[in-house]
């Protein structure tokens, strides 16, 4: 317990420093605006700091980054509730009751009750990261080579099995980011591949090129193109207000939205937007009233709203403790701190301390700040709503470019960036899912690493990866992932002719 609140004080130490408080309070405040904003989302906006984050001192760009990405599931319930359209993914569920109660004049008490229920469960989930994340590292630490490919492996089966939409177009996105983070010099051999014979790609595509054009340019295109307004609210919203007796009847529903989002956080392709859709299906299925849902329930907020938060704040322990990331968002604040010099994963608990206990305070503050931010600045998100996108999303586009240029010095990078952006909205126009791609370009040579590696210390033996009991539980665990799905079918199938 004392190393416990020892490791907290040096946290809160890192945290409460001016520097790192007012990164803290730009992150969350962009996150913010963002989420309001339909058609950013955190992760092109992550995208395109990347290269602000190179001068930056380690946790203030990690504490940053991470404010902008739970600051935006508190952003986006604005849009969603207010327009139907959803700022950021992981409100898309709570535009569902969260609209019609704004139709219905109770857009302030929607308002507060996603915001409320939002610093409920962001605080739980930092809570959980304080306590789960070192005894977690700690059994990082136990695994080797064999252990750490089978869990990639693993992770990737399971990013590609929660994917929305067809299985097999999940599978092509995780092979193409594989196929691209495998390009460029093989750290084994020293021989080139995938590099069609150019030397600027001897060193791989860049990721923050990569990221910059798929999330950002691809996403704004997109956005764009589809050109969707939601009906409007009538009369004027200025403020959150909220009744004694409307908090008592979501708290069950934020506290049932909590533990849903913190479980399934942790998992890959899990975080915000799954956590939000198990959530409004278990507060249907408890519902007295199931039929109210669609039409203004008030638990059809609070329990979407709480799970997405608690969702985007679990998602961090596997990140930082087994360098794993879940989510897109995850897979770019690795990049961020490989671009620092730093190796995500067990260790980082160990060498850099202050860096890893450091994030965890800043939660703790920008939850609280996103509380004061949210509830008597609800006018100004609601003017917000009315920048039009054909002025915003050309100056984004150029910060983008000159963000690329400014990583090396290099128009090839800016190139890249182009070449991204119209490849991601190409694939987003025949409804692949970009996170994969990118969940797969991070993890692709992490997999392939330690997958020769395994075999180099094995002397080429592939039993060394069934001999080892945890290597075993990953694949066994993998393949009944696999397996679950066709089985259910079956079983489905086969009940009619049964009865």
């Amino acid at each position: 317990m004392d190393g416990f609140l020892n490791n907290l004080a040096t946290g809160f130490g890192v945290a409460l420093s001016p520097e790192n408080l007012g990164f803290c309070f730009v992150g969350v405040l962009m996150g913010t605006v963002i989420g309001v904003l339909p058609g950013i989302g955190p992760v092109a906006t992550i995208a395109l700091l990347l290269p602000v984050t190179f001068s930056l001192d380690p946790a203030s760009a990690l504490i940053m980054l991470a404010g902008i990405y739970y600051g935006a599931q508190y952003g986006g319930s604005a849009a969603a509730i207010l327009l139907k359209i959803p700022g950021e993914a992981g409100s898309v569920v709570t535009a569902l009751d969260g609209h019609p109660l704004a139709l219905q004049g109770r857009a302030g008490e929607a308002l507060a009750i996603a915001a409320i229920g939002s610093f409920i469960a962001g605080t739980i989930g930092t809570l959980l990261i304080a306590v789960a994340a070192p005894p977690l590292a700690k059994v990082a630490q136990a695994f080797g080579p064999a252990e750490y490919a089978s869990l990639i492996l693993f992770g990737l089966v399971l990013a590609v099995s929660m994917a929305s939409g067809s299985r097999t177009r999940a599978v092509a996105m995780a092979a193409l980011g594989v196929a691209l983070g495998l390009a460029g010099t093989d750290v084994f051999s020293g021989a080139q591949r995938f590099t069609f014979g150019i030397p600027e790609l001897a060193d791989g595509f860049g990721f923050a090129p990569l990221a910059m054009g798929l999330f950002g340019l691809a996403e704004m295109a997109y956005a764009l193109d589809r050109k969707r307004r939601g009906e409007r609210v009538g009369g004027d919203v200025r403020r959150a207000s909220l009744t004694r007796r409307a908090l008592d009847k979501a708290m069950p529903a934020i506290l049932r939205g909590t533990g849903v989002g913190a479980i399934l956080g942790v998992l890959p392709g899990g975080g915000a937007i799954l956590s939000s859709l198990a959530s409004y299906a278990l507060e249907k299925r408890v519902s007295r009233t199931p039929e109210a849902f669609g039409h203004g329930a008030m638990e059809g907020v609070a329990g979407p709203e709480s799970a997405n938060n608690a969702g985007a704040q679990t998602s961090f322990i596997p990140m930082m403790t087994l360098g794993v990331p879940t989510n897109a968002v995850m897979a770019l604040m690795i990049g961020a701190m490989m671009i620092q010099g730093i190796q995500p994963g067990p260790l980082v608990l160990d060498t850099r301390p202050e860096l890893f206990w450091g994030m965890v305070a800043s939660m703790w503050i920008g939850n609280l700040l996103l509380l004061v931010i949210n509830l008597p600045l609800i006018g100004i998100w609601v003017r917000l709503l009315d920048v039009k996108p054909r002025y915003l999303f050309p100056a984004v586009a150029l910060f983008m470019a000159i963000g690329a240029y400014a990583i090396e010095n290099s128009w090839f990078d800016v190139v890249l960036t182009g070449f991204f952006g119209v490849l991601g909205y190409v694939l987003l126009k025949l409804r692949f899912e970009l996170s994969t791609l990118v969940l797969g370009f991070v993890l692709g040579p992490m997999l392939e690493e330690n997958f020769r590696r395994a075999l180099i210390i094995a002397k080429g033996d592939m039993a060394t990866f069934v001999e080892r009991p945890l290597s075993l539980s990953f694949i066994v665990l993998g393949i009944a992932v696999l397996a679950l799905p066709v089985i259910f079918r079956m079983m489905r199938q086969r009940a009619p002719i049964q009865s």
